[in-house]
Formats: structure tokens, C-alpha cells, sequence
């Protein structure tokens, strides 16, 4: 399955690019989508929500307003479980993926895998 970086940067100081990158060494298949496109240590950027996939988590890396474009899509292809890494918390919308049956985190993606919690 999938793992999904919503927010990916070419920037390597953004936690989207540490988590992009430490997902795909951990052995995750991990698609970066952002606003631009680019490549993450082999990892392409693509700047299109991905439809009709199997999707596991996403680790969401945008503030609250930067969400609302992503958030039909998202319910459109629901995936296992959402990430929201510190300053991407959306109550409102996080009420709507737990009532969808989506597990919902407010975590950080860096953490969970350097504690084996991911």
C-alpha cells in the first residue's frame, strides 16, 4: 500500500522532505505529492491527488487552509489511517475521516518511526 506525503517540498529542512525520506528508507512506498514538482531522493513529487489507489496513511503536511482542496479527494479515496503532523490540525475535518471509519493522528510521522510507533 501506499503511504501519501500531502505537502511534499523539495526543501530539505521541511519535515514533508525528513518524512518523505525516512519513510522510503524504512522500506514504505511512499508517493510525495506537493504544488510543485521535483524528486525527493528518487522519489518523484507529483502535484495531483492520486485517485483509485490503495492508500494507507496519509501524512499530512499542510496548515488547515491548504487542506480544503484535498479534502473531497481524500474522501473520494479514503485511506487507512491520516497523520496530522504538528500544525496541521483540522478538528472539523478530522471529525469527518473518524465518522468515515479513518483512524485519525495528531502525531508526528518523524517520531512514530524513530520509536517504532508508525
Amino acid at each position: 500500500m501506499i503511504h501519501v506525503v500531502l505537502g511534499a517540498s523539495t526543501n530539505e529542512r521541511r519535515y514533508s522532505y525528513r518524512a518523505t525520506e525516512a519513510l522510503s528508507k524504512n522500506g514504505y512506498r511512499v508517493l510525495p505529492v506537493g504544488i510543485r514538482s521535483g524528486d525527493i531522493n528518487g522519489e518523484k513529487i507529483v502535484k495531483e491527488f492520486p485517485l483509485m489507489i490503495e492508500i494507507d496513511t496519509i501524512a499530512m503536511y499542510l496548515s488547515e487552509d491548504n487542506q480544503a482542496k484535498y479534502e473531497d479527494l481524500i474522501l473520494q479515496n479514503l485511506p487507512r489511517r491520516v497523520v496530522f503532523n504538528p500544525g496541521t490540525h483540522n478538528a472539523e475535518f478530522q471529525k469527518t475521516l473518524m465518522q468515515k471509519g479513518v483512524e485519525v493522528l495528531n502525531d508526528c510521522v518523524l517520531v512514530m518511526l524513530s520509536n517504532g510507533r508508525y
